[in-house]
């Protein structure tokens, strides 16, 4: 299992995956803005989404869990 974390700080504005959803390394799965701007997020690594830990209007901060992935 590992931890998807956010690479920066924002507000979730699109999630992508669901909880059982295989995906691949480099899949855009999540959408965060940050600084008035959206910045697509890329799963880091191939698996299968055990749990989502965010929901859209969450406000993240860089290094949060989004997701884990097994």
């Amino acid at each position: 299992m590992a931890n998807f974390e956010s690479p920066l700080s924002g507000k979730i504005l699109e999630l992508n995956l669901k909880a059982g959803q295989k995906v691949n390394e480099d899949d855009e799965v999540i959408v965060i803005e940050a600084m008035k701007m959206e910045n697509p997020i890329y799963c880091p690594f191939s698996g299968t989404v055990k749990e989502i830990r965010v929901k859209v209007g969450d406000q993240v901060s860089e290094g949060d869990v989004l997701a884990i992935i097994e």
